[in-house]
């Protein structure tokens, strides 16, 4: 299994996930559902702190803690709910890491963000789209892991946004131990061609809100451009 295998992966699972999530379901639920779909389709384990996904809810979205301190709340997800999901499966040290953030109206998973009537949750994931957009078309191989991290900052903040993260950083490098990664945070000198795959994944919130949005994905270059693993 490939980090490609691990990524696409995910991206069933989350899939899965957004047919099988029901209103009164917890969170703990909503967890196991992940992490039993992605052992049975080729993770052979979670690399993040062992924990498979990382699910948060409502105003709980903005929490941002290190996984060796994760405990899955037993909230219950609502008729109106924003639910966060962060997965982090392996397969012989090859690594999958990507965040969705699911949006449920009247009951409903909300597939488009375009239709979601909660201008506030429309807005956010309309955020994430674009900063993931704006990284693909200006960032470049030779600008370092700080630079990307200024640049993104400075956008997330143009448009009333916050950095949400624990640690400040926006992303890091793909590893066999995590321990050895490098990180898109300030006074990082790396550049990114010096590593083979990152991620990106800002966790951000609009000023004074409760809730808080994630998308991530990995990235790697190609003949000079940046692509979506």
């Amino acid at each position: 299994m490939s980090n490609l295998d691990m990524q696409n992966l995910n991206r069933a699972t989350i899939e899965y996930l957004k047919k099988n999530i029901e209103v009164g379901m917890s969170l703990s639920k909503v967890r196991s559902i992940c992490e039993e779909f992605m052992l049975k389709n080729g993770a052979d384990s979670f690399w993040y702190w062992n924990v498979g996904a990382f699910v948060f809810s409502g105003d709980e979205t903005t929490i941002s803690i290190s996984g060796k301190r994760y405990q899955t709340s037993e909230k219950i997800i609502s008729k109106n709910d924003i639910i966060t999901v962060d997965l982090s499966p392996q397969s012989n040290n090859n690594w999958g890491d990507y965040a969705r953030t699911i949006i449920i109206e009247n009951g409903v998973v909300i597939e488009n963000v375009e239709n979601i009537h909660n201008l506030e949750w429309k807005q956010g994931l309309q955020m994430e789209q674009y900063l993931h957009q704006i990284l693909i078309e200006n960032i470049t191989p030779d600008m370092t892991f700080e630079e990307v991290y200024f640049y993104i900052n400075d956008v997330i903040s143009k448009y009333g946004f916050i950095n949400l993260d624990f640690a400040g950083n926006l992303g890091h490098s793909i590893a066999e131990n995590k321990d050895d990664r490098v990180y898109i945070e300030k006074g990082n000198k790396l550049k990114l061609s010096e590593v083979k795959m990152f991620t990106f994944e800002p966790h951000i919130s609009q000023s004074n809100s409760k809730y808080g949005y994630k998308r991530e994905d990995i990235y790697y270059f190609e003949k000079g451009k940046l692509v979506k693993l």
